[in-house]
Order: structure tokens, then sequence, then C-alpha cells
């Protein structure tokens, strides 16, 4: 107790559990972060606790804990301190609170992550104090106790008995637990920190078997244990009728309808109390929304849509005609035209539910389903293909256009980016020429925009020309957009950095986790910037790929004929472009077949060829004998010129990069850099190189195309000369297939073969006296990838064979 007479104690909320009982609301999300009014369960808890005077705060996790932490992080943002400790596996309630017993140094109050209470803790603790209890229990009265621990206490407050979840002939009491408790420290003395106990069934009645002092102080404040639909549901009925905290983050525009900021009520919908609508949501004309209705932030409601008694989380769009009755609809929800939804369904997190389809009563539809048009659903909608989490794979984000890639996830994802930047940012972004990718680039546009970022559109350019601009226009980041090379309904969107690099896997996990809960920052309309357009900065960008060359008078004096292929007509025309202003002639064809472009390149007598992809960064050498210069050999080359000309002092290679250029640095003086296979990762390495040689070779196409025209123009030398300087390497890459579930035992069963040295730098890496192997489970297939090297073709082989042989072996064996 300090000088003013209020008792300072700790708080433990129990946040471990998986909500079973709330699916599918709690498919993606843990109990305490299921929303009631815009707002996590638990945040109400935090709240709670300190308008007590409780500052200090552990919290116990289990189920996906990640969900929690990112969210409420130390606490700072409630002016309270929080502390996380995890549970590896379930310990039970007593269980989870002795996993904190550093924490558990003074009276303590325990309380359950999904308790929606306006309990007045001061007048428990107070009480606690006053009957010198070492475990009082919060109790409350419920005239129908079934599904709660039942309690019995003396006149003076003393527990006498209390029974688990009775049965109607085991009732003595209608004296309820409502899993709060004032604790003192010693009361936990009776475990061990890792033991597996529960406080109403194993700690509490050894407590009353021992007569250690245990009261129960009875309120009649509300509380509701937030643990299936029924009570979820009920809950928000009872906050609309103010029972338990007033309506905030809303004005009451009229009696028991409470509006939002942003939010635009068309005229002639009509609003029956008590409703609740949050923030920058649109509800059309001639809608009826009814009452008890709650509707969160950022939703749409089209025309002639009738909403009774429901509860709509963030970013749900309703068409028009819909009707929905005494339903949940979470996050990200689709509802198309027409739609009817009956009591007590559930729509999980972004399923979307086509034009005139009908879900029955009691209904759960789990995240990311999809219900066609027509379709009537009368059971659980559970088992089908979802869209994962993890949104980005090996280089941004990429899917097939108007299915995995729309017009409204790239607008959505755009807002997200920019959101991470708290929207007072400036953004770079350019597209290919394809119709496909300007569409998704527009939608991108708009999303950032949306969340009050400035953008600068290039229009039409590659991956290093908005790299480039991102650096020259002092930008915050950047977004390419761009078509597959290999199929033209692929989509690719790449995200930047300040200094134009592709951004690390924590953005990526920061862009992932805001994507699926859906909560990001969107700005007033009145705030909302102009799009900067600029049509000719590819100007800009070549005059810099001019200024890199040291020697463009040898080119201008050699005049080499230079044929450049291409998919892309607008790289051609770029290509075209930069090799005649540094001196070059050329020939240009539009194909995708190797074979054509080697074919012109022999015809008329080229002394060199570029293929260029699709984004501007990777490309294919050709010789003036149609020998093709690509991949590890295209790498080994760019190492020799940059050691050469002492361009480069250290080489960057990726984890599953051929060893054989240790020894070719080791030759010139050299040194090497080993880094993880993420090109964010390789390009972090190579910015440590103030010459920027190895990045520019590595990730610009048409510039390392100059700067490697630059070197044989000025030695005087064909590029096969350089070819042949490459050292022999052994070098073979394979593909297993697998299941998704299969890979992380996969993993840990090569991890574990004691027989070998290996390395788990990434993946697993068995090293042989003949060379190694990498196996690499891939981030975007159902495959293991499969690296080997080896002294000669014959020991590369045979590594290689070993492994794959190995791997199907335990694919087999796990079956």
């Amino acid at each position: 107790m300090n000088k003013m007479g209020v008792i300072k104690i700790k708080a433990v909320i129990m946040s471990g559990g998986k909500g079973t009982r709330l699916r599918p609301l709690t498919c993606q999300i843990p109990k305490p972060m299921v929303p009631i009014f815009n707002k996590p369960v638990m945040e109400y808890i935090i709240k709670l606790l300190k308008s007590h005077n409780i500052y200090d705060i552990a919290v116990t996790l289990h189920y996906l804990p990640n969900e929690i932490t990112e969210y409420f992080n130390e606490g700072e943002k409630y002016g309270v301190h929080m502390s996380y400790f995890i549970e590896d596996v379930p310990l039970g309630t007593g269980g989870s609170v002795k996993n904190a017993k550093g924490f558990l140094d003074s009276t303590f109050l325990v309380i359950s992550g999904d308790a929606f209470t306006n309990i007045d803790i001061t007048k428990a603790v107070k009480f606690h104090k006053e009957n010198n209890s070492k475990a009082t229990l919060i109790l409350k009265k419920e005239p129908i106790p079934l599904e709660y621990g039942v309690v019995i206490t003396g006149e003076d407050g003393r527990i006498k008995k209390f029974l688990e979840k009775p049965g109607w002939g085991e009732v003595f009491s209608d004296t309820i637990n409502t899993g709060i408790y004032i604790l003192e420290p010693e009361v936990m003395n009776y475990y061990k920190a890792g033991e597996n106990f529960d406080f109403g069934k194993d700690l509490f009645p050894r407590l009353l078997k021992d007569g250690i002092p245990m009261y129960g102080y009875i309120t009649s404040d509300y509380w509701c244990d937030v643990g299936d639909l029924h009570s979820y549901m009920n809950t928000h009925v009872d906050f609309l009728e103010k029972k338990v905290f007033p309506v905030e983050d809303a004005e009451e525009v009229k009696k028991g309808i409470w509006i939002g900021r942003g939010t635009i009520v068309e005229e002639g919908a009509q609003l029956f109390p008590p409703v609740y609508i949050g923030k920058n949501t649109i509800v059309k004309k001639d809608s009826k929304i009814y009452g008890c209705t709650v509707i969160g932030d950022n939703c749409y409601l089209g025309e002639n849509t009738s909403v009774k008694k429901s509860i709509l989380w963030k970013n749900v769009h309703i068409c028009n005609n819909a009707e929905i009755r005494k339903s949940v609809l979470c996050d990200g929800v689709r509802i198309s035209d027409r739609v009817r939804i009956f009591e007590n369904s559930v729509i999980g997190t972004s399923s979307i539910i086509k034009d005139n389809a009908v879900i029955k009563s009691n209904v759960k539809v789990w995240p990311e389903k999809r219900v066609e048009r027509d379709m009537v659903v009368k059971n659980d909608l559970i088992w089908g293909t979802g869209v994962s989490k993890n949104i980005f794979g090996k280089r941004g984000v990429s899917g097939i256009f108007n299915q995995d890639i729309t017009t409204e996830f790239s607008s959505k994802l755009g807002g997200v980016f920019a959101s991470l930047y708290q929207g007072k940012s400036l953004f770079v972004i350019a597209s290919d020429e394809k119709d496909s990718s300007q569409i998704i680039k527009n939608a991108l546009n708009s999303g950032v925009v949306s969340a009050g970022g400035r953008m600068v559109d290039i229009r039409v350019g590659t991956v290093p020309m908005v790299r480039y601009a991102v650096n020259y226009l002092k930008g915050d980041g950047g977004i390419f957009v761009s078509c597959g090379d290999s199929n033209s309904d692929t989509i690719s969107i790449e995200f930047f950095d300040d200094k134009g690099k592709n951004i690390d896997r924590t953005q990526e996990r920061k862009i992932e986790n805001e994507f699926s809960i859906g909560d990001f920052n969107r700005t007033n309309g009145d705030k909302i910037k102009d799009i900067i357009e600029i049509s000719n900065f590819s100007s800009l960008y070549l005059k810099y790929g001019e200024e890199i060359l040291d020697h463009i008078s040898s080119i201008k004096e050699k005049r080499p004929k230079i044929v450049i292929g291409s998919k892309s007509k607008y790289i051609i025309d770029l290509a075209e472009k930069y090799l005649k202003n540094i001196g070059c002639n050329t020939v240009s064809i539009l194909e995708e077949e190797l074979k054509e472009i080697k074919e012109k390149i022999i015809s008329v007598k080229g002394d060199m060829g570029i293929i260029v992809f699709q984004n501007g960064e990777n490309i294919i050498l050709i010789d003036h004998e149609g020998n093709f210069i690509k991949d590890e050999k295209y790498n080994f080359l760019t190492f020799l010129i940059g050691l050469e000309t002492k361009k480069i002092k250290n080489i960057v290679i990726p984890y599953n990069f051929p060893r054989t250029a240790v020894s070719l640095a080791e030759n010139y003086g050299g040194s090497i850099s080993i880094t993880k296979t993420n090109v964010s990762e390789i390009m972090k390495e190579m910015e440590k190189d103030d010459s920027h040689f190895q990045y520019i070779l590595s990730f610009d196409a048409l510039f390392a195309a100059g700067k490697i025209i630059d070197y044989v123009s000025y030695k005087n030398i064909k590029l096969k000369d350089i070819a042949s300087e490459i050292p022999d390497f052994h070098f073979i890459k394979k593909e297993i297939p697998c299941k998704w579930e299969d890979k992380g035992k996969i993993v840990r069963l090569l991890s574990e073969d004691k027989k070998q040295q290996l390395e788990m730098f990434e993946g697993v890496r068995f090293l042989d006296k003949n060379g190694w192997a990498l196996i690499l489970p891939d981030i975007e297939k159902p495959t293991f990838n499969l690296y080997a090297e080896g002294s000669t073709e014959e020991f590369a082989e045979e590594i290689s064979d070993f492994y794959y042989e190995k791997i199907k072996r335990l694919l087999e064996d796990k079956r």
C-alpha cells in the first residue's frame, strides 16, 4: 500500500487457450484477440486493470502468441508494462501462471484473457486484504450455473466447498466462479514450474483441505465469459444497452445510434436503434440496419441490404440486396449480390460468398472459403483450399491475375504497405507494359494514397529503374508490378525499402500480419495526396547508366554489334536506346525462344547477345559463337571481371552457390561472404561494397550488359575469351515433390543424422570429402530444392543421387 492508501498489486492475464468453442472466430487469432466493438477483448481487460492502478501485467501465452505480442507490444500505448510468458505445451490454468514465477513476488490478480467485465477490482482487493486471505475468488450469481464452477461460502465469505462444472444433481449454489482470483505468491508453492495443474481442479481443493484462508468476493458488477458464440453475441447486446462500458470512438447521433468518424450513411438508409457503426464505413441508400447490430470499421453495405442483430468485423464488404440475420461476419468477408445468411451463422475471415448463395441457420463457414453462386449451404464448411497467411514468396507477392491478385487484394496490400510508414511517406511505383500489370499498379496506387502516402508513378519501367528512382527521388520505398516471363496470367509485386533494395523478411511479416487482420490506417478524403506521374524518367535512368561506364570511348570506337532479345517490347526499346547511346550497333528480336536468338546472333555476325527478362533485372549472355552464359556461369563471369579490374574485393554468394567461388576469390587475393538465399540478405551484404559493382551486375540487366561491353571493348577481347577463364565447377540442382505438411519432419529427420557432417545455416547442408549437398524446403511450392557440388562431375551426380534417394525414402517411410 502506498502513501495514498492505494494497494499496489500485479496482474496475470491468462491468454493461452485456443478458444475452440468460438471457432471459426478463433481459427486465425487467439481468443483474447476476438473483437468487441472493434477492440480485442483483452484490451478492455488492460484498461480495466489500469483504471484500478494495476500497471505491471504478465500475460501467459500458448496459441498464436505473436498475434497478442505484436498488437500490445510492451503495453506502452496503454500506460502499463506487459511481460510475456509462452508455454511450449499447455500447463493448465495454474501451470501457465506458475510459468511466470519470476513475476509472482507480491499479491497478484489472475484474470482470463476472454473475460469481459467491469468488476470493481479495488473493492475486491480491499476485501482480500481485510480478511487476510491467501486466495480470494471473485464470484457472481448465475441462474444456470452448469457451465461454471459452483462455490459455497459461509456468512463471512470464507469458502466451504466448490465443484467444477457440476451436473444438476450437484448444484448446491447459484454462486459461480468467474475465474478471477486474487492470490498471495506462497499459494503457488504447492506446485513446481512446468507442472500441469488447474486452479479449480487442483490448487484450490488442496488449499481448502489444508485450511488455507480462502474467501469468495461476490460481485454484482457485469461479467461475461466470452467463451462461446452465444455469449459473444450477447455481450454486444449488453454493450449496446450500456450494461458494461460507455460506447467509445463514435458519436451518438441519435438515441441508441452511434456512428464513427468518416462513416457515410446515405440518404434513404434506415437505422433502427440500438446500432453501432465504426469508422470509415459506407451504408448505401435503401439499406436497413436493425437493432442490436454492430458494424466495424471500413465496411461497405450495398443498396437495399438488410442487416439485423448481427456483428460485422472490419473490412466487410456486402453488395446489393443482401440479407444478414443474427450472424457474425469476420474481417475481410465479401458478400455478393442477393446473398442470404440466416440466424446464428458465422462467416470466417476473408471468406467469399457469391451471388444468390444461401447460408442456412447455425452454419459455420471457416476462414478463406469460397461459396459459389446459387449454392445453398446447410452444413458447416470447414475443409477445403484456403489462402495462406504468408502472402510473400521468394520475391515479393505473386499469383494469378484476377484470382489470387485482384484489384481489391492489391489496393489493400498497398494500404498496408503505406501504413507501416504512418502514411506520411513518398513511394515510387512502376509496372511493365502489360495491361494486367497496369491495372494492379493502379490498385496499389489507390491503396497507398488511401492510407495517406504520396505516390510517384513513373508509369512503365523495370525493377532496376524503380530502385534507381527511389534513391534519386529520396523516396521511402518502391513497388514494381510485372507479368511472369513464362505465364502472362501471373502477376508479381515487389516491394523496396528507402535504398531501393527488396524489403527484408521482418518487413514482409509486418505486412502479412497487418494484411491478415485488416487493421491499418486510412486517411480522410481531404488529406488524400495527388499521384505524381513522370512519363520520361527512363531518360534520367539511362543517363546514369552511361555515367557508370569507365571506357565509353572504347565502345564508340569498336562499335560492337549487340543482339537484344526479350519478350518485352518496352525492354527492347529501352535496351536499344541505352546501347546506341554508349556506341553500340543493335539488332533486336522480340522472341522468347533461346534457339531463335542464338541463330540470330550467328546470322548477323553479332559480337554478343543479351536476353533481358521481363523485370529488367535478370540477363542471359550469348557469345559470338552462340554459347549461352547464364545462371551460375554468368555469376562466375561477373566475379572474374570484378576481381581482374579490382572492382570487387569481396565476392558475395548465397548459401546454395557453388563453393568453387572460394578458390576463385583466393586466386585473386579476394574474399568471400556467404549469405542466406533471400534476395534482401544478398543485397544487404553487397551494399558494403562501396563500388556497387557486383550489385549492378547482379541486379540490373541493362547496366550489367553495359559494364561487360565496356570491359571487352577496352580489353579488345571477345566475350568468349572471358568465359574460357571461368573455372570448372560441377553443380547439380533438383526438385523433390513433397506435401506441405512433410517439410518440417523431413528437415528434422535430416538434421538428426549423426553419421555425417552437416551445417544448418539454412536448410540442411551435408559435407563430404568430395563435395556437399544442400536440402532447402521451397518457400512457395510443396517441394524440396536439392543442390549438390562435387569435385568432379561424377562425384556431383553421386552426391545428388544419394540425397535425392534419401529424401524419397524418408517421405515413403513417413507415410
